[in-house]
């Protein structure tokens, strides 16, 4: 018997699944339990290498005997010990592979959790990979209707674009974030999120690609009526009138404050550019006569 000795067990349910033949459901049930158990002990005794080979046999002996939830329980903690050693390729392999066992047995929630996981343990190192692995739990929660579960994830990848100042990524996904927002009636969340929006634009020191933002959200009966609308509104005015202190002052606002802390760090930074430049320009357009056969 192979005891308490996890290396044992693991020789053991090698044996079974490599001999296997005439008693093969009983013998991959044994040496799975055996995988099982070696995790375990190897986990607890911080053999974190060994405890990562063995939940990847444990994964695939569940698979062997048609049990995808359990897999894919096996597969996170895989992932959880390829945390532990700083292997991110593994982490991300693992990460996806849990999902698509959870998938496999119909459940969308713990298949995106899976990947948000993955996503949240490589935000420093592999940010990149953490967007792609948020992105897709996204789809997989909105495929199957739950927006409502997906607005953490859309905070998160954003963050992560933000801090790798993509910042043309950044904005976007807070438009789709508001979309998301407004399906489920969550009107709060989307009209921060469009204000979030407007914010990016400025922070990028591009107040014309702001000012469309802030019109298309304002044909959203929901923006329109809103605080955040409010906000927006006197922030491109103060911009216009080149007014360094307002804009500041806007910044401090209960508005701003209650936006994510990636947003608020980048509104507290405005004006990043020459406000006064943008007013002269505005004095201009203001000046010019008006063109009676320009019927816009």
């Amino acid at each position: 018997m192979a005891g308490s000795d996890p290396h044992k067990m693991i020789a053991q349910a090698d044996n079974l699944t490599t001999l296997s033949i005439t008693r093969w459901t009983a013998d991959w049930s044994s040496a799975t339990s055996l995988y099982e158990q070696a995790a375990n002990r190897f986990r607890v005794a911080k053999d974190y290498e060994r405890s990562k080979a063995a939940y990847e046999k444990a994964s695939k002996g569940q698979e062997m005997l048609a049990s995808p939830w359990d897999a894919a329980k096996h597969m996170e903690s895989a992932a959880n010990m390829a945390k532990e050693l700083r292997n991110w390729r593994e982490v991300v392999s693992f990460s996806r592979r849990a999902s698509e066992l959870y998938i496999e047995c119909g459940r969308p929630q713990p298949a995106s959790d899976a990947l948000a996981k993955g996503a949240r343990a490589l935000e420093e190192t592999m940010p990149e990979e953490a967007i792609q692995l948020y992105t897709d739990a996204i789809t997989i929660l909105e495929e199957d209707g739950g927006g409502q579960m997906t607005f953490d994830l859309y905070r998160s990848a954003t963050a992560v674009y933000i801090k790798l100042e993509k910042y043309l990524d950044a904005a976007p996904l807070q438009l789709k974030f508001g979309l998301a927002a407004s399906k489920c009636n969550a009107t709060n969340s989307q009209c921060k999120a469009y204000l979030s929006a407007i914010i990016i634009y400025l922070y990028t020191n591009d107040y014309k690609q702001a000012e469309m933002c802030y019109n298309d959200c304002s044909q959203i009966d929901a923006f329109c009526k809103s605080d955040q609308n409010r906000c927006a509104s006197n922030l491109l005015a103060a911009y216009s009138d080149g007014d360094i202190e307002e804009i500041k002052h806007i910044a401090q606002s209960s508005s701003i404050s209650n936006l994510d802390h990636s947003i608020i760090r980048l509104a507290r930074k405005l004006p990043t550019g020459d406000v006064s430049a943008l007013k002269g320009n505005t004095a201009r357009q203001e000046d010019q006569p008006l063109d009676e056969n320009d019927l816009t």
